[in-house]
């Protein structure tokens, strides 16, 4: 057990959204940093302090036992942020007034993890000093927020993709009663093996390998081995069925890349990046899935590149939570692949029947 004293747009690598208008208005949002002193990493380092910025949506509400009751946390993938989830294709859906998570009745908070949007990175000073932070680290991280920062003793819902959706998992594991229920999406309750840790080796190591990188301590960013790194990460998160729609001709194929490559490597830094894919390094709930307490709805996506249904996990391992259900979503014009994880129009019918479950 830890001790810590405390005191009280995103990185996000994305194909190009199609424009979505929010047709409730949302209320207002408010934002915060939250302090921690002294946080001491599972690699043996620490930070004497470290920033966790989040947002929120709501206000707490106090059940007669004392415990807070409408608490809703939504955890963000590798390189984003919480403000990924401020945006009208998700809140446009989930948030506004009368649907399934009204900020009207919920408490939505949307935290940055270590590492990454505006809470404490590598890229604000230490550089490839930084502590070498792991899935486990950011969990921890974001249980001080609540429980510490903003005094939430409990969630009716957590939700996490990609990256957040294996934290799901490992929050269930290491913090089995705190919460109701949990929805993760885009992701597997594994070891990163086979081919999704090839791509991520590839990709890390693309940039590493950039004499440019100068063992993180460049002056100006390592544009080759990005560009690498860039390159693996967009095939890893493709959708073929829906990029040959939306790019049908050799010209809107190549003049989507060119774009893409040039919005991404104006706002990436590659320390950042680097640690961000590193801190998947150990993860592996796969051991105590059945210490889960939680209701699961466990949503994946035919389409998705990173986690290929085909693999199997899914089915097998879903058997070991014992109040869990997998869905896979079959490729359809509205799936995204992997990114299908931001389109709660695909599958919110599957939080509905999470919430309604007691």
């Amino acid at each position: 057990m830890r001790f810590f004293s405390i005191c009280i747009f995103p990185l996000a690598f994305v194909l190009a959204l199609s424009p979505f208008a929010l047709t409730q208005e949302l209320p207002e949002r408010a934002e915060g940093d939250y302090v921690v002193h002294n946080f001491h990493f599972r690699s043996g380092e620490r930070l004497a302090e470290m920033r966790l910025h989040y947002r929120t949506y709501g206000k707490p509400v106090i059940d007669s036992s004392g415990r807070v009751a409408n608490a809703v946390m939504i955890l963000h993938g590798t390189t984003g942020a919480g403000e990924n989830f401020t945006q009208p294709r998700f809140a446009g859906v989930l948030f506004g007034p009368g649907e399934l998570l009204d900020a009207n009745r919920y408490f939505i908070i949307l935290p940055d993890s270590i590492g990454h949007g505006r809470s404490t990175k590598p890229s604000d000073g230490l550089h490839a000093r930084f502590p070498h932070y792991d899935y486990a680290d950011m969990v921890e991280a974001q249980h001080l927020l609540l429980a510490d920062g903003l005094k939430v003793d409990h969630l009716r819902l957590l939700m996490g993709t990609s990256m957040g959706c294996m934290q799901s998992f490992l929050w269930a594991e290491a913090y089995p009663d705190f919460m109701d229920a949990a929805m993760p999406l885009a992701c597997l309750p594994v070891e990163i093996a086979g081919r999704n840790r090839i791509m991520r080796k590839m990709f890390m190591e693309s940039i590493t390998r950039d004499p440019a990188y100068m063992n993180g301590e460049y002056k100006e960013e390592p544009l080759v081995g990005l560009r690498g790194a860039i390159n693996v990460f967009l095939m890893m998160t493709s959708a073929p069925v829906a990029m040959q729609k939306e790019f049908p001709t050799r010209d809107a194929a190549d003049a989507f890349v060119d774009r893409f490559m040039k919005e991404q490597l104006a706002k990436v830094d590659a320390n950042d990046v680097l640690y961000a894919f590193d801190a998947s390094r150990d993860y592996n709930p796969e051991p105590r899935l059945g210490e889960i307490k939680a209701q699961v709805m466990w949503v994946n996506s035919a389409d998705d590149e990173i986690n290929p249904p085909e693999l199997g996990i899914a089915e097998r391992e879903i058997k070991k939570v014992k109040n869990g259900k997998f869905i896979l979503l079959p490729v359809s014009d509205q799936t995204h692949g992997h990114g299908t994880h931001s389109r709660p129009a695909v599958w919110k019918q599957y939080l509905e029947e999470l919430l309604a479950e007691k």
